[in-house]
């Protein structure tokens, strides 16, 4: 097993075997020293800018771990503090890992990156059938299937809901592609589920035991969580949190045991920060037999074009954006960069790698932080690539705060404070249960006081449709599901059936809010 001395740790060792007053410092401590007190600096301005509930930062330099800052508290009010080993879930982070176990099977020659997703799935199926037998192991991974942003996440969350893994392989035949195969990227968290299906199936084990066989053990990253765990037999857990009226409010915390949710291989995992910067080490160094050469060149190699926003332009000046096996790649004012960000409700997290310069950092937040992230991931990596530029969180928040009043008002969010709940008499030809082919079906049906709106298989997708105007809204019960959603009346489709369809409210919700792929025939009345 593969193990490396935790910093706070060797902080504390360090402690007992102080040089004499006389002795000369050597230069390598100060600079050390003065690094870390720098990288203190920096996650303290972004704690106290965004006003975080909790937040862990690892900082790895020329292969060695310089500093470890914890700030906050697990739940917020609650007074147990963050701390190097507590648990966070890292969100798509997870979707390197997903990546190497299949690097490793590949390895051990158990599967090829070529091999026909039915090779290993024969129940397999695309929209297409030309796409289901020319899609290969790697095209899970790099975001080139054809379906749209985010397509069938709805599937995924919000959770808890009722779909499995066979769920989503036995939905995506449903899923109608926005471009042809391989023609371009977008974001997709589905074919990560079916990659950590068919890591089970070559591996001969479930995905869970597979993370823990093939990276967690080697690696020693021994706190991490995957599958399904018990919390009282795990480390420190952080919750995660919304920001309501300017109060870090902890959303639901762990049953008694934590589920293996269908997006465990998307998105699933939870670390620490001290195994996160195991993680890392394991792929700064070059030489480190757990992966061999060939398949770290898969992993970073520029598989598929990704777009290059103006931000990168502008902030890192970069020239090119890609994406490889679970990692993001661009150049950042001239050095290679391989990092990615995770975001799920109430939690984010970012890591970056600048493989050159054997450095990095992981950034693991508790609340709603995703300028948080943005802002300190861009103060730290700057140490590194324009060390003269000098600045700080406070720097790039403002930036964000300017881009996000411009995007306002370029595209306003809509006014729906006309809103008032519909009557049954007004929403009639709403009325009655309605069925998606791989969502299921959603019940239109009187409830006290009006309509409601409630999805059989994901049961906080229910609200109240609301009049607004000549349009129709839905408005979740549940505060979680933050991205309200349009009901646009029934429309005839290819002389087929009346269609009702529904999109999101707001311009800049999450992708995964995938409403605009449902589509919805009347199958029964309401009962």
């Amino acid at each position: 097993m593969r193990r490396t001395l935790p910093f706070a740790v060797a902080l504390a060792a360090a402690s007992f075997f102080q040089a004499p007053a006389s002795a000369a410092v050597p230069a390598a401590a100060v600079q050390h020293d003065q690094d870390r007190g720098g990288i203190a600096r920096l996650v303290d301005e972004a704690f106290a800018q965004y006003r975080l509930p909790g937040l862990a930062v690892g900082v790895i330099e020329d292969g060695q771990v310089v500093a470890v800052e914890t700030r906050g508290e697990l739940v917020a009010g609650g007074g147990e503090p963050v701390t190097p080993d507590a648990l966070f879930k890292i969100a798509s982070n997870t979707k390197a890992m997903t990546a190497a176990v299949l690097a490793r099977l590949v390895d051990q020659g158990k599967l090829r990156w070529d091999d026909p997703v039915t090779k290993h799935l024969p129940q397999f199926r695309m929209h297409d059938p030309w796409v289901t037998a020319n899609m290969q192991v790697r095209d899970l991974l790099i975001h080139n299937s054809g379906l749209g942003l985010g397509a069938g996440d709805l599937m995924l969350w919000p959770e808890p809901n009722d779909f499995t893994r066979a769920d989503i392989i036995a939905g995506l035949q449903h899923l109608e592609p926005a471009t042809s195969f391989r023609s371009g990227y977008a974001y997709d968290n589905l074919m990560y589920v079916v990659a950590g299906e068919v890591a089970a199936a070559a591996g001969g084990a479930p995905y869970e035991e597979l993370v823990r066989r093939e990276v967690f053990a080697p690696l020693g990253m021994d706190g991490c969580r995957v599958g399904s765990w018990r919390p009282d037999q795990a480390g420190p857990v952080a919750r995660p949190h919304r920001r309501v009226e300017g109060r870090n409010v902890p959303m639901d915390g762990d049953a008694e045991r934590v589920p293996d949710i269908t997006s465990m291989a998307a998105g699933g995992i939870r670390c620490g920060v001290q195994d996160m910067l195991k993680w890392m080490q394991a792929w700064l160094d070059p030489a480190d037999p757990w992966l061999s050469p060939p398949q770290r060149r898969a992993a970073w190699t520029a598989h598929m074009p990704m777009p290059l926003g103006e931000r990168m332009r502008q902030w890192d000046n970069s020239h090119f954006s890609a994406y490889g096996y679970g990692w993001r790649l661009s150049d950042v004012d001239g050095q290679w960069k391989v990092a990615h960000t995770g975001t799920l409700s109430g939690m984010y997290s970012s890591l970056v790698l600048l493989p050159d310069r054997r450095s990095g950092f992981v950034i693991l937040i508790n609340g709603e932080g995703e300028d948080a992230r943005t802002a300190l991931g861009q103060a730290l990596l700057e140490r590194h690539t324009a060390p003269g530029a000098g600045h700080g969180v406070a720097h790039y928040a403002a930036l964000l705060e300017r881009e996000r009043s411009q995007r306002a008002a370029a595209d306003p969010l809509p006014d729906t404070s006309s809103r008032q709940p519909a009557t049954q008499a007004e929403a009639g030809g709403l009325l009655g249960v309605w069925r998606d082919p791989w969502f299921g079906e959603v019940a239109i049906c009187p409830r006290a006081g009006g309509v409601g709106f409630a999805s059989a298989r994901s049961p906080l997708m229910t609200g109240s449709v609301m009049r607004v105007d000549q349009r129709w809204l839905v408005d979740w019960d549940d505060d979680s599901v933050d991205a309200e959603a349009w009901l646009h009346p029934p429309v005839r489709a290819g002389g087929e059936g009346a269609v009702l369809t529904l999109s999101a409210v707001d311009p800049e919700a999450d992708f995964s809010y995938d409403y605009h792929d449902l589509a919805f025939t009347r199958v029964r009345d309401c009962r």
